[in-house]
């Protein structure tokens, strides 16, 4: 026979404690019926009568009183490990585990991750940053910032605003070399490539042509795998790179970078936050995602607009 143990133990140990059917079915909130049948289940399956019953009193048998005593401790510390992780839940203190790729995300995240400690000191944040994708569930981790798609089924994902990806060169580097005006044009100049650390590949720079998107290979004169020696490379005059708006905008603002081959401009990549089920976070997770989103979620600060960048060039 097939039952519900908890339910029916549950039953019995309020129906002892109470002495009563119908008490024992208001306090867990089921009806009277309900618990009659739990309780009969109850009894079914192990042989044995647990009450005698009068129709004005029940009373523990003495099989019933050597279930209770064996029974009754271990129904109080499932109950004090399901409030203990209820509160837990809404604990502020803690771990939380963060990943997102080496690239872009420095600059993106550091603000935030400044602004959550001042608000939750409580909270150890553990912040990985690796451009390679791994398991989110081995790996315990609570919240990820990724372009593009989810690195796996049944994360929740958040756009935040969309990544582009800006050709660039100091002024410096311009007066000295020329500006490109294609694609073509810029197999003659000092071009930068970002070789991926995983596979030792050499990333090709991601361009809009009309309507589409499409790699455009490079033969680079600079090449590195990480994003601040390029953009030291680029500010000191020495190549052209492209550079993501979140480490580019400032910089072009300032007149320190010029936006070059505006029409091969390329945002098809967005950056994303994900999670998993937002319905079980603890507090700790879900305020670091809520201030996540409420922070960058088309961030100014990291998306260039058409007339800026169209200032910037013509400046440069």
């Amino acid at each position: 026979m097939s039952i519900n143990e908890l339910r029916s133990i549950t039953t019995f140990v309020r129906t002892a404690e109470l002495g009563s059917l119908s008490k024992a079915s208001e306090a867990q909130q089921i009806s009277p019926q309900a618990a009659s049948k739990a309780l009969s289940q109850l009894e079914q399956y192990l042989g044995v009568r647990l009450f005698h019953r009068t129709t004005r009193s029940m009373a523990l048998t003495e099989e019933g009183r050597r279930f209770l005593d064996a029974v009754h401790p271990a129904l109080i510390g499932f109950q004090q490990a399901l409030q203990a992780a209820r509160q837990t839940k809404e604990e502020l203190a803690g771990p939380l585990r963060i990943v997102g790729p080496r690239t872009v995300v420095q600059s993106v995240l550091g603000p935030v991750l400044v602004e959550y400690c001042r608000l939750y000191p409580e909270v150890a944040p553990d912040v990985q940053l690796d451009d390679r994708i791994g398991n989110w569930v081995e790996d315990r981790i609570d919240v990820g910032f990724r372009l593009g798609n989810s690195p796996q089924e049944g994360l929740v994902a958040r756009r935040l605003f969309p990544m582009q990806l800006i050709i660039c060169a100091s002024p410096d580097y311009l007066r000295r070399y020329g500006t490109p005006k294609s694609l073509v044009e810029l197999s003659s100049h000092r071009c930068s490539a970002f070789r991926r650390a995983s596979d030792g590949r050499v990333v090709p720079w991601r361009v809009r042509v009309g309507e589409s998107n499409q790699d455009q290979p490079i033969n680079p004169t600079f090449c590195t795998n990480d994003e601040t020696l390029e953009l030291q490379a680029v500010l000191a005059g020495e190549i052209i790179g492209q550079l993501a708006a979140p480490t580019a905008a400032a910089l072009i603002r300032a007149g320190r970078l010029v936006p070059i081959l505006l029409d091969h401009l390329s945002d098809h990549y967005s950056l994303f936050v994900y999670y998993g089920s937002r319905a079980a976070q603890p507090a700790r997770v879900r305020r670091f995602i809520d201030l996540a989103v409420e922070r960058l979620t088309d961030n100014p600060d990291f998306v260039l607009g058409h007339d800026e960048l169209i200032g910037a060039a013509a400046k440069g």
